[in-house]
């Protein structure tokens, strides 16, 4: 089985089978952009802009036309971040889910052979990221937090989020992964003592 290799930056896909591909092969955080969608998501936007300013951000779609023009609106979003650019070759074929080619008859990243795609990472300047210092958020600690399971989570979820600086719809799958992207347990339960108004009466 092979390694992953654990990445620093943010790796952003055009849509999950793609997500489910890069993850096989690489521990970062990955964010599907939806295809088209990310034009009018200001969810996903905001993530863009405030993991990428932590992260920096590689930017890996289709070999199409639609990829280029998804990663075009992506450089202009990020402009003033870090941003590299992962591009995978151009592979004529059909993924086995599809029933037909798409319409330029090219793979999409999801088909990509995993070699190339890792070698598209390390052409961009994918940076190894160190071991992780302090143990990972869970979701018991969620529920300590009062985001998740209790009454009024939903609520106290948003609370924290935008205390947090980060898009306050965020699903509680979601938020775990982006808390674990940019802070170790530890690091959160320092940057929520340090505010002003705590999210819970519950202690961290």
């Amino acid at each position: 089985m092979r390694e992953k290799i654990r990445l620093e930056q943010m790796i952003l896909v055009e849509g999950k089978y793609d997500a489910v591909k890069l993850a096989d092969l690489v521990d970062a955080f990955i964010l599907p952009v939806n295809g088209f969608s990310v034009f009018t998501s200001d969810e996903t936007k905001a993530l863009i802009r405030r993991l990428g300013a932590q992260k920096g951000i590689i930017i890996l779609t289709d070999s199409d036309a639609a990829g280029f023009r998804i990663r075009a609106y992506l450089n202009k979003l990020a402009q003033g971040l870090s941003v590299q650019n992962a591009y995978v070759p151009a592979i004529a074929g059909k993924e086995r889910r599809k029933s037909k080619s798409s319409k330029e008859g090219l793979l999409g990243v999801e088909g990509v052979p995993a070699q190339e795609i890792l070698m598209a990472l390390e052409r961009a300047g994918a940076k190894r990221c160190p071991e992780r210092q302090g143990r990972e958020i869970t979701y018991a600690d969620l529920y300590e937090l009062g985001v998740s399971g209790t009454q009024d989570s939903a609520a106290r979820r948003r609370a924290l989020l935008k205390q947090l600086n980060l898009p306050p719809r965020l699903s509680k799958k979601a938020m775990r992964e982006v808390l674990n992207t940019l802070y170790s347990y530890e690091e959160l339960c320092e940057a929520l003592q340090s505010a002003e108004a705590p999210i819970s009466e519950r202690p961290l």
